[in-house]
């Protein structure tokens, strides 16, 4: 964080502190929603065409994330802490802007096996 001294990063971030990034291989699962008036499509027999969401995906998460230092390489981060946390806001909000109103149910982003940030609009929850 540019806001901390070096060793408030240190202490705050321990090992994922280092002045030259480090990289991470996320995984992040989408949930798609009923909710609202969404419909189910009679011929298709779903809510949002699923290569329709893969394009949607690839603008919103791999274009701009895929193979980059966030710090560095994305607009988005050069003042927010690039935390699973944010990157999850990132692309809660990248996509929210593709999709159909009300099919972006939870982003779930996972660093590690452990550590998994859900994030559902406003609300923010740990696992």
């Amino acid at each position: 964080s540019k806001s901390l001294s070096d060793e408030e990063n240190l202490k705050l971030f321990g090992k994922c502190n280092n002045p030259n990034g480090h990289g991470h291989n996320y995984k992040v699962r989408l949930l798609i929603s009923l909710l609202f008036s969404l419909q189910i499509d009679p011929v298709s027999g779903m809510v949002i065409n699923l290569t329709d969401l893969k394009e949607y995906m690839q603008e919103a998460i791999m274009e701009p994330l895929d193979h980059k230092n966030l710090d560095k390489d994305v607009p988005y981060f050069a003042e927010v802490v690039s935390t699973t946390e944010n990157v999850a806001v990132f692309i809660w909000e990248n996509l929210k802007k593709l999709l159909p109103v009300g099919t972006l149910y939870k982003v779930k982003v996972y660093e590690t096996d452990q550590n998994i940030v859900v994030y559902k609009g406003e609300e923010t929850i740990s696992e």
